[in-house]
């Protein structure tokens, strides 16, 4: 984990602002040292190339994304089910602002390096399923309660709905509008509501 608050946590932090912004083959260590004031040598302190610096600004995203879910109110209903839901819909309230207040480094540096670095793509799909796997918990507790069919498991489902919020990312990048992203997760809650829909008792 990266949990650096001082000159490691301001070039860390300039530099998941300056990927979301710009892309990572975009952005440069120049680019790292100007929205810092630091000097190269400084950066280089810390990290040891541009790829390390990706690789430290994705854990860095991870950390505070962690932090972020981890004490969200979508934990708090009592079924399983309405804690998805909610999931959705705390993702939905997220999409507000510019699109680099509210798209995933994981994805956008994985899209660009999957070829180029892979080693720095995996690590970031390392943490995109890492987050996945929080949701898994509820998933088989809904899927066992509805007696529902998950032709992947409760890690597969995990996995769909965070590729339905990196493919929403895309769409408004596409688009230039945040409120297509939003759009899309309005797809995945109606989904899992026919997915895990309440038996109808009989008269």
């Amino acid at each position: 984990m990266v949990r650096d608050d001082g000159t490691q946590g301001r070039i860390l932090d300039a530099a998941v602002r300056l990927i979301l912004t710009k892309g990572y083959e975009a952005t440069s260590i120049n680019d790292v040292c100007q929205a810092t004031g630091l000097t190269k040598g400084a950066v280089f302190h810390y990290v040891s190339d541009k790829e390390a610096l990706g690789a430290a600004a994705a854990a860095r995203f991870a950390d505070r994304a962690t932090e972020l879910f981890a004490g969200a109110a979508y934990h708090e209903p009592a079924d399983p089910r309405d804690r998805l839901l909610a999931y959705v819909d705390q993702r939905q309230t997220m999409m507000q602002g510019g699109l680099p207040d509210f798209t995933c480094l994981f994805g956008m540096i994985a899209q660009e390096t999957y070829v180029t670095r892979p080693a720095l793509a995996a690590a970031c799909g390392d943490h995109i399923r890492s987050h996945a796997h929080t949701l898994e918990p509820d998933i088989a507790q809904a899927q066992a309660d509805g007696d529902v069919a998950l032709p992947h498991g409760p890690e597969g489902l995990a996995l769909f709905m965070q590729a339905i919020i990196q493919g929403a990312f895309v769409i408004s990048k596409a688009g230039g509008d945040p409120a297509l992203a939003a759009q899309c997760l309005d797809h995945l809650k109606q989904y899992l509501t026919l997915l895990f829909s309440r038996p109808i008792s009989a008269a």
